[in-house]
């Protein structure tokens, strides 16, 4: 069966975290997509847990800081296997197709790989903003504290 590069690249676009372009390309046997998917959903669990305790929770930001992980590693593998050439990509994905039917990616593949470049770089500059400001809040509370 033929793995197209699009939807390889549009699956870890519109769907990051979840491993199912890893899952596109290997099955259910895909190890990387069962670390992608179960790091995101220990990432919603983190969410959870700040959102409950009012964002101070340590349990909470290392299982926040898997999912986030797990996100940009789908958006940085699109854009590495959006941008290999179509020859590396049909040797190892499609090995034994006819020349009639190899890859020949184009512009929509292109645009999914500056798509996940500007997600990810927005998502990676909120969630460092986000990062630093609730730790300089901890330092905040933690000397007035001592300060009493």
């Amino acid at each position: 069966m033929k793995k197209f590069k699009l939807i390889f690249c549009a699956l870890g676009l519109f769907f990051p975290g979840s491993g199912f372009n890893c899952f596109y390309l290997q099955g259910l046997k895909s190890f990387w997509a069962w670390i992608q998917l179960s790091a995101l959903l220990g990432g919603l669990a983190g969410y959870g847990l700040l959102k409950a305790d009012h964002f101070d929770s340590a349990p909470g930001w290392v299982l926040l800081t898997f999912g986030f992980i797990a996100i940009e590693a789908s958006w940085l593998t699109t854009i590495t296997f959006g941008l290999r050439p179509d020859e590396k990509w049909d040797a190892q994905f499609n090995p034994s197709i006819e020349e009639v039917k190899r890859t020949h990616s184009g512009w929509p593949v292109v645009l999914t790989v500056i798509f996940s470049l500007v997600f990810g770089a927005v998502v990676m500059m909120t969630f460092l903003a986000i990062s630093f400001e609730q730790f300089f809040i901890s330092q905040i509370y933690e000397a007035k504290k001592l300060s009493q």
